[in-house]
């Protein structure tokens, strides 16, 4: 079943290719408890340095697990875009096939 052409599922894999492998590497550091993203996570008030820290760790591991399940949405998004591309491949080789049967260049 062809859902889209291969310039679009060509795209769709490049995309996702990079979209996995930042995702995992984001995810990778943070994780790791990277000093850079501490601007990036989502902490809530806190009024002593043991709350920021407790809050600091959470946000860390929740936006590490964020990352990897984007990363696994990504992956999903690369075996459609490769599935299609084959269809892709499949059809037009049918066609070729279908115009040398009627002499058709």
């Amino acid at each position: 079943m062809k859902i889209c052409g291969p310039k679009c599922s060509i795209c769709g894999m490049l995309i996702s290719v990079w979209g996995v492998i930042q995702l995992l590497l984001m995810g990778g550091f943070y994780y790791n408890k990277s000093v850079n993203l501490v601007g990036d996570l989502v902490i809530g008030t806190y009024t002593t340095p043991q709350q920021f820290y407790a809050m600091a760790d959470a946000a860390y591991d929740q936006a590490a697990y964020n990352c990897w399940i984007a990363a696994a949405i990504y992956l999903l998004l690369l075996a459609m875009s490769v599935w299609q591309l084959k269809v892709n491949q499949k059809l037009k080789e049918e066609a070729k096939i279908a115009a040398s049967n009627f002499n058709i260049k």
